[in-house]
């Protein structure tokens, strides 16, 4: 059923909330500031006609803020945010507790961040599901930097992949401590020959930030792949993602 004509408008919708018609204003809740709406307008142009290569980790910061945050000027929580988390991705990264810990962060700031970071996830990891890993291989690096660079406690995640090298799945097996997660090499295993695979790539994180394997991780890699061996599974490698570098395990000659 048609609508209608004159309950419909030709009139495209504004592409950022600052743009919109204005609405009467509720009781008690002032105008945004000129000094305040001119600066968001500037930015948005900016970022949008030069895209985000235009604006520094502190305007892109704002620009996520602007929504959670409608009526107030946002730059000083920006920068308060980068200089406790260092950098764009440990804000967006940061677990919500911490984030709640940072004066002017509330629930709300809280989601808009995380609904960055899973966006970004999912990005990076379209990029690499259903490709050959080998020739997709920063792809693959940039993925696991933006999953697991920033977490505070140990993950541990296993690359699935066929027999062209593609990934066909990327599971996360466990959770640990800040410097130990534990893993079941049957379990890699079982979950493998489930899913018909022929080789692994295994990834876990040092929330240290300092991607040099312990004794445990070369114990436990050694293990997984005297597993994987017997069911003539090929482990092609096992990736430790620092903060700002990561380790192959065999790059290093330990596989």
């Amino acid at each position: 059923m048609s609508c209608p004509e004159s309950h419909m408008s030709e009139r495209p919708l504004p592409l950022f909330g600052d743009e919109a018609p204005a609405l009467p204003m509720a009781p008690g809740k002032a105008r945004l500031p000129s000094y305040i709406s001119d600066h968001r307008k500037r930015l948005r142009t900016r970022f949008m006609t030069g895209g985000a290569g235009a604006v520094p980790d502190y305007e892109l910061l704002e620009l996520i803020l602007f929504r959670a945050l409608p009526r107030q000027d946002v730059k000083p929580l920006a920068r308060a945010l980068l200089d406790r988390f260092g950098d764009f991705n440990g804000v967006i990264s940061a677990p919500p507790e911490r984030l709640a810990e940072q004066s002017g962060v509330g629930a709300v700031v809280v989601q808009e961040l995380k609904i960055v970071e899973a966006a970004a996830q999912r990005l990076a990891r379209a990029r690499v599901m259903g490709r050959c890993v080998i020739s997709s291989w920063d792809a693959l690096i940039d993925y696991c930097h933006t999953a697991m660079a920033h977490r505070n406690t140990e993950h541990f995640r296993v690359l699935f992949l066929d027999r062209r090298n593609a990934l066909i799945a990327d599971e996360e097996q466990a959770r640990g401590t800040v410097n130990h997660v534990p893993v079941y090499p049957r379990e890699v295993a079982k979950r493998a020959l489930e899913l018909n695979a022929s080789a692994l790539i295994l990834v876990h994180n040092h929330p240290s930030g300092d991607p040099t394997p312990s004794e445990s991780d070369i114990a436990m890699t050694a293990r997984i792949h005297t597993a994987l061996e017997a069911l003539e599974i090929t482990l092609h490698d096992h990736l430790i993602i620092g903060r700002s570098r990561e380790l192959s395990f065999r790059d290093a000659g330990l596989i």
